[in-house]
């Protein structure tokens, strides 16, 4: 698995009411991003709704998605599960179908303490058998980590990443610095949170988990090398000029609006999983007149 850097581009995984992947769909949206060079696909992460679909389908869009990608681009995919031997046999299932790497939360009912998370990453690295990258997403699994935690499970064997939620940007610099100082020297430390991930970026994030990237990748991308290049102020620009989008990911939540756009943009019918519902017309026609306001590839 090459190291987690860059753009890791987070497509939505289009489904029918009964919860079967649709491929076509898949390799619709799955195949611009190849061709746009991201860094990484994040396959079946919250925006792939990984939660809502079954083991076997959870399988079947990464094996679509390996065929589909063809080795071009490492394959992310999300391994998170209530129970840890489930979280393992779905780790064993994306390595067996051609993933790269697994993206592990701490899912839970119950609320996990530092001990039992510590312990749940450990056990699906040993026993997964696939390079994991660990999933710190408080507003999704209200569990948050502390820098400390995140540095004691980052020196267990197999961990090779991890993806945190991009602190506001006044304070990206002290955040940013705070988990790299916890961690061995050289592990990827990335964000998402699209709206903040450029300060984060600036100030030393190694990669960006993108919503965006999925459906925008060139546009992101540009984003991204303006960092690498050291061109902040470019990277700021950038950034900027994206907040109308922003803007509407914080209202109507990320998941939402690109559900929409994927379908306005022609790529896949696709209706997020209920009980989450889709967008008002009303809405989907402010989000159509945002986009095509905005210069997005």
């Amino acid at each position: 698995m090459p190291a987690i850097s860059g753009l890791s581009a987070f497509p939505i995984t289009p489904s029918d009411a009964d919860g079967r992947v649709d491929s076509d769909g898949l390799r619709r949206l799955l195949e611009p991003l190849a061709a746009a060079g991201v860094d990484s696909i994040g396959l079946l992460g919250s925006t792939g709704t990984y939660a809502y679909l079954s083991r076997d389908e959870r399988r079947r869009a990464v094996a679509i998605a390996a065929e589909a990608v063809g080795g071009r681009v490492p394959l992310l995919v999300g391994i998170g599960a209530l129970r840890t031997d489930d979280a393992v046999r779905l780790a064993q299932d994306a390595r067996a179908a051609g993933a790269d790497a697994g993206l592990l939360a701490p899912v839970s009912y119950t609320p996990l303490t530092e001990a039992e998370v510590e312990a749940h990453f450990a056990a699906v690295a040993e026993e997964g058998s696939l390079p994991l990258v660990l999933y710190d997403n408080p507003a999704t699994t209200h569990f948050r980590f502390t820098p400390a935690l995140i540095g004691r499970i980052a020196c267990h064997p197999g961990i090779v990443a991890a993806k945190c939620a991009a602190p506001e940007p006044a304070a990206a610099g002290s955040g940013v610095a705070a988990l790299r100082a916890a961690v061995p020297a050289g592990f990827p430390i990335g964000f998402s949170g699209d709206w903040n991930v450029t300060e984060s970026l600036i100030a030393g994030g190694a990669a960006w988990f993108s919503v965006a990237g999925g459906l925008f990748p060139r546009t992101c991308l540009a984003i991204v090398r303006a960092v690498v290049a050291g061109e902040t102020e470019r990277a700021r620009a950038l950034n900027a000029e994206l907040e109308p989008l922003w803007t509407l990911f914080r209202t109507y939540s990320s998941l939402r609006v690109v559900y929409a756009l994927a379908e306005l943009m022609g790529l896949c019918r696709a209706e997020p999983p209920r009980p989450i519902r889709p967008l008002a017309p009303e809405v989907v026609a402010e989000i159509a007149g945002t986009v095509r306001r905005l210069s997005l590839s």
